[in-house]
């Protein structure tokens, strides 16, 4: 199943509380319940004004499904061709 980083922008979501963070994964972990288990929330990274998401998803209509019903931005859906680490250099 594809790989994906989701790119959102969210003004000051650096400065998020922990209660709005729990929130806001409280939305996605409900929509995601309701959508079935083709996709799946793997973890983000908050960063500046962003949100960056990896998910696992059938495809990137499925994402951007679950980023209407949930009212989260998907402004940026890209598949992960290639995973690297540090594991590749050998």
């Amino acid at each position: 199943m594809p790989k994906y980083i989701i790119e959102r922008n969210i003004p000051g979501a650096s400065k998020l509380t922990p209660e709005q963070l729990k929130g806001i994964s409280q939305t996605s972990c409900t929509v995601l319940g309701g959508m079935g288990p083709q996709i799946q929330w793997k973890h983000s990274y908050v960063a500046g004004d962003k949100i960056y998401c990896v998910y696992i998803a059938p495809n990137e209509e499925a994402i951007r499904e679950h980023a209407a019903k949930g009212g989260f931005p998907a402004n940026l859906v890209t598949e992960v061709s290639h995973i690297i680490d540090p594991t590749t250099a050998e």
